[in-house]
Formats: C-alpha cells, sequence, structure tokens
C-alpha cells in the first residue's frame, strides 16, 4: 500500500483551510482539497467580514451584537477571541493584497449589516470571498503549502483515541490511499446540500462533519440552520445581505415595506432569522408574488452606487433573471445558507479526539449560536484558521507519529466498501435517494418546524438510509467518476441529516433559526445548552453541555 506521510493533513482547501496552513507552513504541512482551492465555496461570501476598526467602535459591542444575535447560545469566551482578533486579521489580510473598497479618505470601508449596533462590515465590492480567497491562495503558493487536489477524504483513522491520519480517494484515477499524519484539520464546509434550496455550492455536503462523526467526534447544534433571507427566485443564488446594507428594502406585492410589522427598529437590517421568517410569513399569508417570492429594491440606490458598490448582484440578477436591478426590484425567496451547527470543538479549535482539530463551517466552536450574524463567517475562518493551525504544530512537535497498522486498516476497509458499490449489479440510483433527502428536509425541517413534520422526516430519512443499501451505480470507471463520488457522500448526507432532525426534534423551544410552531417562546430554564449527538451502531446518541457564559447575561432580543 502506498502512503503519504506528512506532520499536518489540513482537509479542505477554503479560507479557513488554508490560513491553518499558513499558521503552519513551518512544519511539513499539506492540504487535501476536494476541488482545486479557488474552487471551494469560500469564494462564494458576497457582503463582508466584520471587524471593528472604527474610531467610535469597540470589540466588546461587536461581542455584544454577535452573542445577541446567536439568541445568547453562543459560547462567549469563543466570542470574545473571534472579535478581539477581528482588527488585526482584517489588516493581516489587507497587507496580504486583499483590495478592500475604500471611503474617500482612503480608510477601508464598511458597511451596515443586519442585527449589528455599527457599521462594521469591511467590504470588496459584493465579491469579498472571492478577493480573500484568492489572496490567501496566493500566499499559500508563495510559501510553498503542499496540495492534494480533486481527493475526497472518506476515513477518519484513529487508534487508542487519537487520530493518526486519513483515508483518501483520489478521483483523478480511482486510488484509495492513505495519509498518515501527527495532527489533522478538518475544514471541510457546511451541509447546506442537504436541502432542496440552498445558496450552497454542490460541494457542501457535510461530508466532511459526517466523516469526522463516524470517525468519534461528537457533532454539536446540528439543528440550527440559518436561512438567508434573500436568494434570487427560481435559483437560489446568493443575494447579498451587503444589498439591504446599501440601503436596499422589501417589499410584498402590494408595495409594502413589511419589516416594519416584524423589527420596527432595524426593519431590513435585522437579524436574519427574523428577516428570513417575515419574508415566509409574507409569502404564507398570500402577500407575496405568485409563485413565492417578495421584492428587494434597490432602484432608488441609483446606478452609480449600484455599479460601483454591487456590481456582482447587478450581474447576476442581469444574467439570472433578465433582471437589471437599476430599472426593477430583484425577486428573493430565503433559501438555506449557513450551518451553525458542526464538529464540536472548544475555542482552541480542539476536538473530543486527540490530534483532531477543526475551524471554519464545519466546526462548532461556536461562536454563532442560534444565528450567525452575516460578516462573522468569513471572520471566523480567518481567526480560527489561524488557530487551528498554531495549536496543530504545537501538539505535532510533542508528539509522534503512530505506526501505519491503523491507517493501513482503514485503506483496506475503505477499497473493500467501494469494490462493493462498484461491484453491485442492479439497485437505485443515488440521485433518487438524495433527491428525496432534499425534499424532505425543504418540506419539514425548514424555517418553521413542528413536531409532526420532524417526526415525518426522521420517519423518512430512516427509510432512505436503508434504501441506500440498495444504491446501485452504473458507471464503473475509475477516472473521475461522479457517480461514485455523489453516492459515498450521499451515506453522510444521510447521516448529516439525521442528526439535524434528531436535535430539532429534542429542542421543544424556538431560539435564532430554530423555530417552533408548536414551542414559540425561547426557553432559557430548560433548553439553554448545546446540544450533542454522538455516532453509534445502533443510531446518534443525543446529550447536552453547558451555554459558556462569560460577558452578558441573556436577555429578550429586542430589533
Amino acid at each position: 500500500m502506498s502512503m503519504f506521510r506528512h506532520d499536518i493533513i489540513i482537509v479542505g482547501g477554503g479560507l479557513a483551510g488554508l490560513r491553518a496552513a499558513l499558521a503552519a507552513r513551518d512544519a511539513d504541512v499539506a492540504v487535501i482539497s476536494r476541488v482545486h482551492p479557488l474552487r471551494s465555496h469560500s469564494v462564494a461570501a458576497q457582503g463582508g467580514i466584520n471587524a471593528a476598526l472604527g474610531k467610535t467602535d469597540k470589540w466588546e459591542d461587536h461581542a455584544f451584537d454577535t452573542i445577541k444575535g446567536s439568541d445568547y447560545l453562543a459560547d462567549q469566551d469563543a466570542v470574545e477571541v473571534l472579535c478581539k482578533d477581528a482588527p488585526a486579521r482584517i489588516i493581516e489580510m489587507e497587507r496580504w493584497g486583499t483590495l478592500f473598497s475604500r471611503t474617500d479618505e482612503g480608510m477601508i470601508a464598511q458597511r451596515p449589516f443586519g442585527g449589528a449596533g455599527y457599521p462594521r462590515t469591511a467590504y470588496a465590492e459584493d465579491r469579498t470571498g472571492h478577493a480573500l480567497l484568492h489572496t490567501m491562495y496566493e500566499q499559500a503558493l508563495r510559501k510553498g503549502i503542499k496540495f492534494y487536489e480533486e481527493w475526497l477524504v472518506t476515513g477518519l483513522v484513529t487508534n487508542n483515541g487519537r487520530c493518526s491520519g486519513v483515508v483518501g480517494y483520489n478521483i483523478a484515477n480511482g486510488q484509495i490511499e492513505g495519509f498518515l499524519a501527527i495532527a489533522v484539520i478538518f475544514a471541510t464546509g457546511g451541509y447546506g446540500r442537504i436541502y432542496e434550496r440552498s445558496t450552497n455550492s454542490i460541494i457542501n455536503t457535510g461530508f466532511g462533519c459526517a466523516v469526522a462523526y463516524r470517525g468519534g467526534a461528537a457533532l454539536e447544534d446540528m439543528e440550527f440552520v440559518q436561512f438567508h433571507p434573500t436568494t434570487l427566485y427560481g435559483t437560489n443564488i446568493l443575494i447579498t445581505e451587503g444589498a439591504r446594507g446599501e440601503g436596499g428594502f422589501l417589499t410584498n406585492k402590494n408595495g409594502e415595506r413589511f419589516m416594519q410589522r416584524y423589527s420596527p427598529h432595524l426593519l431590513d437590517l435585522a437579524p436574519r432569522d427574523i428577516v428570513a421568517r417575515a419574508i415566509q410569513t409574507e409569502i404564507n399569508e398570500g402577500r407575496g408574488f405568485e409563485g413565492g417570492y417578495v421584492h428587494l429594491d434597490l432602484t432608488h440606490l441609483g446606478a452609480k452606487k449600484i455599479k460601483e458598490r454591487l456590481p456582482g448582484i447587478r450581474q447576476i440578477a442581469m444574467d439570472f433573471a433578465n433582471i437589471d436591478p437599476i430599472r426593477k426590484p430583484i425577486p428573493v425567496q430565503p433559501g438555506q445558507h449557513y450551518s451553525m451547527g458542526g464538529i464540536a470543538s472548544n475555542k482552541n479549535c480542539e476536538t473530543s479526539i486527540s490530534g483532531l482539530f477543526v475551524c471554519g463551517e464545519c466546526s462548532c466552536i461556536s461562536v454563532h449560536g442560534a444565528n450567525r450574524l452575516g460578516g462573522n463567517s468569513l471572520l471566523e475562518t480567518i481567526v480560527f484558521g489561524k488557530i487551528a493551525g498554531e495549536n496543530a504544530v504545537k501538539y505535532a512537535k510533542k508528539t509522534d507519529f503512530e505506526a501505519p497498522e491503523a491507517l493501513e486498516s482503514g485503506v483496506s476497509e475503505e477499497s473493500q466498501q467501494i469494490s462493493a458499490l462498484l461491484d453491485t449489479t442492479e439497485g437505485e440510483a443515488f440521485f433518487r435517494i438524495r433527491d428525496e433527502l432534499k425534499t424532505t428536509m425543504n418540506e419539514n425541517v425548514g424555517i418553521f418546524r413542528d413536531e409532526r413534520k420532524l417526526e415525518t422526516a426522521l420517519a423518512r430519512i430512516k427509510e432512505l438510509q436503508k434504501r441506500y443499501k440498495n444504491v446501485y451505480i452504473r458507471n464503473k470507471g475509475d477516472v473521475f467518476n461522479q457517480e461514485l463520488v455523489n453516492t459515498i457522500e450521499l451515506e453522510g448526507m444521510l447521516d448529516i441529516a439525521e442528526a439535524v432532525c434528531i436535535g430539532a426534534l429534542a429542542r421543544e423551544e424556538s431560539r435564532g433559526s430554530h423555530y417552533r410552531l408548536d414551542h414559540r417562546e425561547r426557553d432559557d430554564a430548560n433548553w439553554l445548552r448545546h446540544t450533542i449527538v454522538a455516532y453509534t451502531p445502533v443510531g446518534p446518541r443525543i446529550n447536552y453541555k453547558p451555554v459558556n457564559i462569560t460577558m452578558y447575561e441573556p436577555k429578550e432580543r429586542e430589533y
């Protein structure tokens, strides 16, 4: 068996993974990526990245907005790390070459974002993720970081509670190889593609979370799934919150600015959970346009401002809806956007498995709690990517490689499983199971939830898991067998969907993005706690742990 060997293996080539690689660059570090790093989902982030850069803004204010926006479920010690470090990370990116938009005085420009008491969202037009990712990748190339592109990590290798490497499937040639490492960092992104309508890239299946979950790492707060208020109707392409930050507003079919009913103080810049529920309520109660959408009106901003600040949004609207937002409103509807839950870890990016670190959207550190504020996700990737890389290096310096026997066993087991999939001669196509999963999640585990819908979803997922055992792959080839890749990922998607439903069904309250029609109030007495889900051969095991409250006691959210 051939085997690759590096001190530190980073799984995921987006912003979090690249920042971790740069922090670990003095060690023997390598990045394994499902796609070319510049095709990772970080490139799709539009609106901006938060930091208290202004003379009258403070990290404490940023922290308060984040904690309040999280509906007080965020771990406040982790939020403190995030917000304190934010200015340094923005300045670092600027000095590495990110071309942020500027004020007339030459300072980094910042725009208002939802749930924030200060315009602290730095941006590069409406292509902020694109600008940051290209800068980070250039730095990684400059530092000579080793990349394994178009590999799917299919297994986490552990021995006596310690991570000792991963198993990878080479998509280009069909080979299954072992990667021996002292420390492993997962930065594999979110799980939005378990839903039918999502802003996420097709690679965001949550498979990294599923691999860690099956490998023994716990998942945390999986029931908290963010629905972005404004995705382009019919395609669910993201329409950035920055459009509302620049002064755009929402109207229903009667021309009414309906956010006055739901958030009289912040209006269209309320936190995303509130705006998404407001839009869906307008649609459900018949005040949306036929087909199920509302309007995002930018026409009053004028051509100059739209072309300067929102050129990407204008291009998306023209290309995919045949609408120029300079002249007509954009039709928008809510769509799944972000995963607050993920692999459980502390503020040092450490998991329950020694030697396994996590960062980015696949992690739950938990700086977002029950609802993430716009502009904090890009920030999380570079703050905790750096921390994950640094701590992995510290761990690797005081630890030796494990013997490769466990890795060899993992490769052998994975080879057998893939061979079994390819050897099938009849059965059900993967896409039928996948599409039913997506529809099930959209219909039953969406913006509004209740016991009946969640039980329906859980029962369907269990049935789909049984049907998966009879899945049939028509393509038997080795070279870029995307049907095989999609089939492998589907098993993980079913695991992740089950964890989301288990947590949502158990949590009998409404908090942030988790809104129960049969339990409409937040219940701090019983539910101010994190949901922990562990994998067992007979099904998920659920447990709970307390929220770290260090600065701000929970209060009612008023917007």
